[in-house]
């Protein structure tokens, strides 16, 4: 794993930029644990003030130091989207190295079950589900949840690679050596579908914040958790654009595409990578 994490330091551009950006707003969020003000107080400091020397990314109408409130934004964005892929991942690793490999009425029976959760539109029952839990909704239900929803597609792309690999000459020697299935599938498949996983757990990393920044800007979440979706609602609360308070709407977008930007372009290098051809190709060889 090493290895390959030089090699696309090295030889994929995309890599690096995407590791630069999204290094970067990790640092920024771990600066929320150094904080000098707790993260839910109000008017701590002096409202609507212009970025300065003392205050980096200014005050919003709330009296609140932005930038030690976008670091704890940050922070809990970043926390759900790595819980949410995280969840996910596990999901659809089981589903598909299962169906792959076991094949038969388990392969019918999971890719049916898997085809229900494609077709599930997920944002009227995130909806749905605000208005059943309501403040009950916090960050934590929330990534459970659209973990609970977002597995299916990668789950297939899992399967496909697992049914491959059903019929190497490596796995029929596991077979013949006396190894479970359980065992095959963790031991000897799971290494080849990791670059797919670690691809497609970027994706949606960025998949899920777009969604709870969505609900978060509409209301549809507990709006007392700092995030970057709640950062935006309540400057469109208080009108921040229409009272000249535009760095409080400018800079967490500017921020959120940082991120998303980031996020991409390590997605997008470790499919490269993935592809032998476009390996070599930019390797040289």
């Amino acid at each position: 794993m090493l290895s390959v994490f030089k090699d696309l330091i090295r030889y994929n551009r995309e890599f690096t930029i995407g590791l630069l950006l999204v290094s970067l707003i990790v640092i920024f969020a771990c600066l929320s644990f150094f904080s000098p003000y707790p993260a839910q107080d109000i008017y701590v400091v002096i409202p609507d003030q212009p970025p300065s020397w003392q205050y980096w990314f200014g005050t919003n109408s709330r009296g609140q130091d932005l930038f030690w409130q976008l670091s704890f934004a940050f922070r809990n964005t970043l926390t759900f989207g790595i819980i949410v892929a995280v969840l996910s991942r596990l999901i659809s690793i089981t589903i598909g190295l299962a169906s792959g490999y076991l094949g038969g009425w388990v392969d019918r029976i999971l890719m049916f079950f898997n085809d229900i959760f494609v077709a599930i539109p997920i944002f009227p029952i995130l909806i749905l589900f605000y208005f059943v839990l309501r403040s009950d909704l916090n960050t934590y239900t929330l990534a459970v949840i659209m973990a609970c929803l977002g597995w299916a597609f990668d789950a297939r792309l899992i399967r496909s690679v697992a049914l491959g690999l059903r019929f190497r000459e490596f796995t029929r020697q596991a077979i013949f050596a006396g190894m479970s299935p359980r065992k095959i599938m963790m031991e000897e498949h799971l290494p080849y579908v990791m670059p797919i996983v670690f691809s497609t757990a970027m994706a949606n990393m960025i998949w899920s914040i777009g969604f709870e920044v969505t609900l978060a800007v509409l209301g549809f979440t507990n709006i007392n958790i700092p995030t970057v979706g709640t950062a935006l609602y309540w400057a469109n609360n208080h009108s921040a654009m229409v009272v000249g308070v535009w760095w409080w709407i400018i800079i967490p977008v500017v921020l959120l595409v940082m991120m998303f930007l980031g996020l991409f372009l390590l997605a997008v290098s470790i499919n490269e990578y993935i592809d032998p051809r476009s390996r070599l190709r930019r390797m040289g060889s």
